[in-house]
């Protein structure tokens, strides 16, 4: 059951799983804490952080860097390496795959994860251009990340929200499905584009300080860029005010899911808008400090008869145009849900809407409708194990 509104105001829910003795999780000063307990330089705490979240490993005996006789401490104390862990795998006919991770210490708990290996059309190559020191890469590839187990926003047109929410991540839990999928695909951070959207099970401004260890942990551990991180969020007001005070260093880009042209159309499809209506969350957005070239983006679903209509795209262009925010609009055509009595719009409603807006001076982009035969694509992550 999904909580009622005035419950689902905490930025950072409890996290449940058993994170007792195991090193996965725990940041570079965490650990360099640890290895101060026991008697050992400061510098330790770095080498474990590169062996477990850059090197990826597994198991306290590879961790070559350390002496022998530490690793052996540390066995006999209990300590160990355990990460989620893909728990089953489908494929989609377009290469998607989607991914049933198990958190360790919990009891059967799986939490939905996606591989998009070519991208979803969302980010754009102006968006790469931005970028400082970009260099040719090997594989393109987007994961799709989730904060939370269900979700208590309660949005009608999305099956997360029927499971409503179960329970929030812990921080190593957010980053660990992160750090199995790169194995998985034995993807080089250094070399590889590989883009992260917090766009999975869950509302990440609902769990924040997990969100936000976790977003530190794979910049700084992983060695992943936070300019091809995006975070999407309902309008959790209070929770886009402390986003604004991050450093950029460790501050992903923006993504609002607006889906709707007005205040009285977004409250029948997302109950938080009773609570922040668009007008506060543009205000709460002004507070960000953008970077150079950075733009927030307003994500939209497609609902026919309901959101479709070349009235609605007139109308949103003039809300975009009224925010003054450096800003894109990602359209998503809705993908279908078993029990969800909205309708996917007709490829020809999707064009016209989307040259409306750009007649209208927004930029515009179309995502791709990736994974909807394995119930992958947005809105569509439920733990389902069929395909």
């Amino acid at each position: 059951m999904t909580r009622p509104l005035a419950q689902i105001v905490s930025l950072n829910a409890p996290a449940a799983g058993d994170a007792s003795r195991n090193l996965f999780g725990l940041s570079r000063e965490e650990l360099t804490e640890l290895f101060r307990t026991l008697g050992e330089p400061a510098f330790r705490g770095r080498q474990a952080a590169e062996a477990i979240y850059a090197q990826r490993l597994t198991d306290l005996s590879s961790i070559t860097t350390l002496p022998q006789p530490l690793r052996q401490r540390l066995a006999e104390a209990g300590w160990r390496i355990e990460r989620p862990r893909i728990a089953q795998t489908f494929r989609s006919a377009d290469g998607t795959e989607r991914y049933l991770i198990a958190c360790p210490g919990t009891k059967a708990e799986t939490v939905e994860t996606v591989w998009m290996p070519e991208g979803d059309g969302g980010e754009t190559d102006e968006d790469e251009a931005g970028e400082q020191g970009a260099i040719p890469t090997r594989t393109r590839a987007t994961i799709c990340v989730s904060s939370q187990i269900g979700c208590a926003v309660g949005c009608g047109f999305c099956l997360t929200a029927r499971l409503g929410l179960e329970r929030s991540l812990s921080a190593g839990e957010i980053a660990g499905q992160v750090i199995e999928v790169l194995d998985r695909h034995k993807a080089d951070t250094a070399r590889d584009r590989i883009n992260l959207v917090f766009m999975g099970m869950g509302e990440p401004f609902l769990n924040y300080d997990s969100f936000m260890v976790a977003v530190r942990m794979l910049v700084a551990e992983a060695g992943l860029s936070p300019q091809r991180m995006t975070v999407s969020t309902s309008g959790i007001v209070p929770g886009i005010e402390r986003f604004a005070t991050e450093p950029a260093a460790f501050r992903p880009r923006l993504a609002i899911s607006l889906n709707a042209p007005n205040n009285q159309v977004r409250e029948a499809l997302m109950p938080i808008n009773r609570k922040w209506p668009i007008e506060a969350v543009v205000d709460a957005v002004r507070k960000i400090p953008l970077r150079r070239r950075e733009r927030v983006t307003f994500e939209y679903v497609l609902l026919a008869g309901v959101t479709d209509r070349l009235n609605d795209a007139r109308e949103l262009a003039r809300l975009i145009r009224r925010t003054g925010l450096p800003a894109k609009v990602n359209l998503i055509a809705w993908n279908s849900g078993p029990g969800i009595a909205y309708q996917t719009p007709a490829p020809e409603s999707v064009e016209l809407f989307k040259q409306e807006l750009i007649d209208g001076g927004i930029p515009v982009y179309l995502r791709k409708p990736r994974g909807r035969d394995i119930y992958a694509a947005c809105g569509q992550l439920k733990r389902t194990v069929e395909r």
